[in-house]
């Protein structure tokens, strides 16, 4: 008896869309990727190639791609300016959606996404923040969840890629939301998930430097950012973030806790060889997020399609990925004016008074 198959449709082919259109054709058994969608006659033109003789129908608007026969689910890798409209067009046609984070720039938008999914309980509306799928960050919760470190207080977390002088993060500045929405979202949506989704901040601040790319200050924006969380729980997040990694990705994270701390990736290798040698000792480093996060990204696939496919519960909240842009949002707007932000208890933004 063949085993019931998701019917999904892919929205755009470019970096990100590849990463998850090979995990849903190739390492999905419960999916069955029968559409494709792309802007870019490029990337049709890879779609080709590379999935036409997997029977996968190719498309240049998105609109007729939501009409092909038999769909039921919609992954969307395309520019981020377009993520919230999508999904929106996706949810009217009564399907289920994977948005690839975040799902906009613009915090009201994200809301209006996440109440638009309220409206249609019965689909399966998620956002993919990967880390959430990384065995080693599981693993980290369950510590958490179990006690082990009493209470957390401290997280400090970073996300740094390996510098690329071809000026792609210069041109992705344009759009991006600046290296708090576009970067340290995944750091401050870890934060929610081990300090407590209800946590609320109290204070943001945050600076940054360009430090290899000057040319990010015409849409200020930094290659290196700093930013403090002060939550009204009596917890602070620390986040890290740049481009200018010489050596590979470098994603670490720290949870400190009342009784013991946990940390993940806090010496990045690519595996675990060293090569020992005359000049030293060498270990390698991703040198991509999906060196890092690969494994994560294929149980991102699986986990949401068994979701589709059994009506079970997603593994994180739509609000959440709106909370997680409304922060850096925040640290973004602290980083440009270098000014303190303050918040009551209740989420209410509030003036200080200037001594």
């Amino acid at each position: 008896m063949p085993i019931q198959k998701l019917k999904v449709g892919m929205a755009g082919l470019g970096r990100i869309g590849k990463v998850h259109v090979h995990n849903f054709l190739h390492q999905t058994p419960r999916a069955e990727v029968v559409a494709a969608f792309s802007p870019d006659p490029a990337e049709i033109t890879w779609g080709r190639q590379h999935l036409e003789p997997y029977g996968v129908t190719l498309y240049d608007n998105y609109d007729k791609m939501l009409e092909h026969p038999g769909l039921q689910a919609v992954v969307i890798g395309t520019a981020t300016s377009v993520h919230a409209e999508e999904t929106m067009m996706a949810i009217d046609r009564d399907l289920h959606v994977l948005c690839e984070k975040p799902l906009s720039i613009d915090v009201e938008v994200c809301r209006a996404v996440a109440q638009k999914a309220k409206t249609k309980p019965h689909l399966k509306v998620m956002c993919g923040f990967s880390r959430r799928f990384d065995d080693s960050y599981r693993e980290v919760y369950d510590k958490i969840s179990q006690g082990m470190i009493g209470r957390p207080s401290i997280v400090r977390s970073q996300t740094c890629d390996k510098y690329d002088p071809s000026g792609f993060y210069v041109a992705y500045a344009a759009w991006s939301g600046g290296v708090f929405v576009d970067m340290s979202v995944h750091d401050i949506d870890l934060t929610l998930w081990f300090m407590g989704e209800d946590s609320v901040p109290k204070s943001i601040s945050a600076h940054g430097i360009t430090a290899v790319q000057p040319e990010l200050k015409k849409y200020k924006d930094y290659d290196n950012a700093v930013g403090i969380v002060e939550f009204h729980n009596g917890k602070i997040a620390y986040y890290y973030c740049s481009r200018m990694m010489p050596h590979g990705q470098e994603d670490t994270t720290e949870v400190i806790g009342t009784e013991g701390k946990l940390s993940v990736n806090i010496n990045p290798q690519r595996n675990f060889v060293n090569y020992y040698h005359s000049g030293g000792i060498t270990r390698e480093v991703p040198a991509n997020f999906h060196g890092r996060f690969g494994g994560a990204f294929v149980n991102e696939a699986n986990e949401f399609t068994a979701s589709c496919l059994d009506n079970t519960p997603l593994p994180l909240k739509l609000s959440n990925a709106v909370k997680a842009v409304e922060i850096g949002a925040y640290l973004q707007e602290a980083l440009v004016t270098g000014k303190q932000i303050h918040f009551d208890e209740i989420g209410r933004r509030i003036e200080k008074a200037q001594l």
